[in-house]
């Protein structure tokens, strides 16, 4: 069974690579999808984490990063994607946890349309039908399913109305389950289903240059939703290209 209680604020109150496994199984719930979290990397504070958006201190495109633990920060990249992050730490910190893949378990009919037009060509077809595993199965997919956007960014994920108050939301174990109850734009991360201990993997973040080797990625042994690891491969420069520099991985 799936627990839908919400996740206090001093769940999120600790080091990101301490909060980072312990979201595994855990449930985030936005605008009527929710999501099994599968995959999950961690990123460190100013000073500590060369791969961090806060390594070199505060930003204005980065600030939500120093706010209060459980809100969500929700950058742009790569000139077409979104991408969820969760604070960790006291606020001023400046550390989040990377929202990689999941599982689709509610809403499922909403995060397909939303998907739709993504996936492979299939000739005059239209778009190949987006398979399940795949409706969340890497970062910008998974924002994409859960409808996260720009103006998201800076809003608390953490659910702090009055007990019995949590949406409508008891049957997601049923994989076409649909959401009510929350109120619009808002977010909630739930108790979910944590994996046993012994399905817990760790090694390093994807895609990243600097601190390659910080064992910070955590995922769930064997969940298909899993997405693929690839290490950096530095960009190759032609005399028309220019430079963009690394989009940073939280």
């Amino acid at each position: 069974m799936l627990s839908t209680a919400p996740l206090p604020r001093a769940f999120f109150d600790r080091p990101s690579h301490e909060v980072a496994p312990d979201l595994l199984g855990r449930l985030i719930v936005h605008d009527g999808v929710a999501v099994r979290l599968t995959e999950v990397e961690a990123y460190g504070g100013p000073g500590e984490d060369p791969a961090a958006h806060t390594y070199r201190g505060k930003t204005a495109r980065n600030a939500v990063m120093f706010g209060p633990p459980g809100h969500l920060y929700v950058y742009f990249t790569y000139g077409m994607h979104f991408c969820a992050n969760l604070v960790c730490l006291p606020e001023g910190q400046g550390s989040a946890v990377l929202l990689r893949a999941g599982e689709v378990v509610g809403g499922v009919g909403l995060a397909r349309s939303r998907r739709s037009g993504r996936g492979a060509p299939a000739g005059d077809g239209g778009p190949r039908p987006v398979a399940d595993r795949d409706l969340g199965r890497g970062p910008a997919r998974l924002a994409v399913a859960l409808g996260l956007l720009r103006e998201h960014n800076g809003a608390d994920a953490v659910w702090e109305g009055p007990p019995g108050s949590i949406p409508a939301v008891a049957s997601l174990v049923s994989p076409a389950a649909e959401l009510s109850g929350m109120p619009p734009g808002s977010a909630v991360v739930l108790e979910g289903r944590p994996p046993e201990p012994a399905a817990i993997r760790s090694g390093p973040r994807t895609g990243i240059s600097t601190a390659k080797d910080t064992p910070w990625r955590f995922w769930i042994d064997g969940d298909p939703t899993v997405s693929p690891y690839r290490a950096h491969v530095p960009r190759r420069r032609s005399a028309a290209a220019t430079s963009v520099g690394e989009a940073p991985s939280s």
